[in-house]
């Protein structure tokens, strides 16, 4: 039998192929924000949007990964300091160091005390400066103690901790991402989704990992369950404050600007899991 003729309506007609944009935001999320292989399919403001809102998804995944190495150091008979160390490294390993990359640079911008111009130049060399190198040597420690602490109380707090202050971290990127947050470049990861999250997407996402850090909380009695809520809490804000600095000085958010933000909530969630 003959091939039926093409019809002039589909002559030249491709099928639209529909995508979920839950599954881009996931893959903008973790291919973005790990070094996970997964590929970003698309590089736009709605993909951008639900890849931010993804953001502790994959700080979660990257928390997970993190205490599964330190609880297998402990099992083999590791102290808790050295699992500490293991379990502050698995983060930069997934991320290739860029949030304390950008952490460093944030540093070095802001500690020059140079207009916003130059100290977004001084932030794009690929050096690290002396406000870098301090800043570093500060922070790693203050996480490698917190964890220490909080795996010497017990496995399992440990654990969470790693976990929480993981979520955080990415939390802390969804915040920045709200809408009225300017790029403070025309290009990078920061114009790529600088304002592209509604603020009441951003609070629910707040709010959404704050409770599910207290249930997780829960789990080591009711003081666990305050403990890890308000760890969330605390980085939301001491990262606020660093996002409201950067806006004053740089004009706007980088990929450098939304690294410190990652760290500095972690460092700030794994001090207040520590204590108690």
């Amino acid at each position: 039998m003959p091939a039926a003729a093409e019809s002039p309506v589909t002559a030249g007609y491709a099928a639209p192929v529909f995508r979920n944009p839950s599954s881009d935001g996931l893959r903008f999320a973790f291919g973005t924000l790990t070094v996970l292989p997964v590929e970003v399919t698309r590089w736009d403001r709605r993909a951008a949007r639900g890849g931010m809102l993804c953001a502790p998804l994959a700080g979660l995944v990257v928390g997970a990964a993190a205490a599964a190495v330190g609880l297998v150091l402990l099992f083999l008979g590791a102290g808790p300091l050295l699992a500490a160390v293991a379990t502050t490294a698995v983060p930069a390993v997934l991320t290739r160091g860029l949030h304390l990359d950008g952490l460093a640079d944030t540093a070095d911008g802001l500690g020059s005390g140079k207009p916003a111009e130059d100290a977004l130049r001084i932030m794009k060399q690929s050096d690290i400066g002396p406000f870098g190198v301090i800043t570093l040597v500060l922070v790693l420690p203050a996480q490698v103690a917190a964890l220490a602490q909080a795996y010497g109380a017990s496995w399992a707090r440990g654990a969470l901790a790693a976990v929480v202050s993981a979520a955080a971290a990415r939390l802390a990127l969804t915040l920045a991402a709200r809408s009225g947050v300017p790029a403070a470049r025309p290009e990078g990861l920061g114009a790529a989704v600088a304002g592209v999250v509604p603020v009441g997407g951003a609070l629910a996402a707040a709010a959404a990992v704050t409770v599910a850090a207290g249930a997780a909380g829960a789990a080591l009695g009711p003081y666990g369950a305050v403990r890890a809520a308000l760890a969330v809490t605390v980085a939301a804000a001491v990262a606020d404050l660093l996002l409201r600095h950067c806006l004053r000085r740089f004009g706007g958010v980088t990929g450098d600007v939304f690294g410190a933000l990652a760290e500095t909530a972690a460092t700030a969630a794994l001090v207040v899991l520590a204590l108690g």
